[in-house]
């Protein structure tokens, strides 16, 4: 994912919430509506979220130095991990409590239009960020399915905002549900079930981004798409008879770590070896762009010890 196209989402899901989140706390002072000022602190929340997405990407392309040799790629694993705690916590905790609080203690709203309008203009702006963050995710989704997409993309900022502008839309239309059935009932307990919604969709988001969010900080490796190409470029030559064994990182969602080792023929020369893992290194990095950090150690392939190898890769199969 490219950072201007990530940003791009970032910058247009951050206008939308803020101004969003000036209007709803307003149309909340006015009516009393315990529905607005869920969305209201929603809106806060993923403003401060958008914000803390920009930062970790900012910081994410520090330079390499002695006591961080690979970099600061995963800064925004970190502060997209930070963004899961701050959305289950202040987004969804606090609006259950306030549905609650409206449950034990009701009371009437009043200038009940002022919500349902709000709620109809910030349906649309965040119909517009979504549509931003659906059109910069379809310039790296591929022919992954929008599960797929969340689940495997390496860059943590496009499903964060897919997901936050999801859930605010999806907020937006249970607080319009509720504030609607209590003007038209004269029952507040419609908009105390329409703020104990938002704040259930608020925690399951944030539970979804934590775990995948973790994945990504815990370690993961290549895809097995770009899997088969680097394998495919290390044998598509003749330099190596086998890849004794092999493993990938993922250093930060735009650089990928490969270490390998690879067995070379028995006669090879130093400068054989040399030149065939010079070699090599341009394939796996034309194959795959994100392979920036490479790591090959050539061995002598011995069948005697295939059994103590972690994976064997014959020249020419997958």
């Amino acid at each position: 994912m490219s950072a201007t196209g990530g940003n791009k989402a970032i910058i247009a899901a951050f206008s939308a919430n803020l101004g969003i989140a000036i209007t709803k706390f307003i149309a909340w002072a006015l009516s009393g509506s315990a529905s607005m000022l869920a969305e209201g602190v929603h809106s806060v929340a993923d403003s401060g979220n958008q914000l803390l997405l920009l930062v970790g990407g900012r910081k994410a392309r520090k330079e390499a130095d002695r006591e961080h040799p690979f970099g600061y790629g995963r800064e925004r694993y970190v502060y997209a991990f930070v963004v899961a705690i701050i959305l289950f916590s202040v987004g969804g905790v606090f609006s259950i409590y306030e549905g609650i609080e409206k449950l034990r203690h009701p009371h009437e709203l009043s200038m009940w239009w002022l919500p349902i309008a709000v709620l109809v203009v910030a349906i649309c702006l965040e119909s517009f960020s979504l549509r931003t963050a659906v059109k910069e995710s379809n310039q790296v989704r591929g022919d992954r399915s929008w599960a797929q997409f969340v689940r495997r993309a390496k860059a943590p900022e496009l499903p964060v905002v897919l997901l936050e502008d999801v859930a605010a839309l999806l907020g937006l239309v249970f607080a319009l549900f509720g504030v609607g059935l209590t003007v038209i009932t004269g029952n507040s307990i419609f908009d105390a079930i329409g703020t104990l919604c938002i704040g259930t969709l608020l925690v399951v988001v944030a539970i979804v981004l934590g775990i995948e969010t973790k994945s990504l900080l815990v370690g993961e490796g290549a895809t097995v798409e770009d899997h088969k190409r680097i394998v495919h470029a290390i044998t598509s030559g003749d330099e190596v008879d086998t890849i004794i064994h092999i493993k990938t990182l993922y250093l930060g969602p735009d650089e990928l770590l490969v270490a390998a080792k690879l067995g070379f023929a028995k006669t090879a020369t130093l400068d054989q070896v040399t030149n065939g893992i010079n070699a090599i290194e341009r394939r796996v990095r034309e194959a795959v762009p994100a392979a920036r950090v490479i790591y090959f150690e050539p061995d002598v392939y011995r069948k005697d010890a295939a059994a103590d190898t972690e994976s064997i890769v014959v020249r020419g199969e997958d």
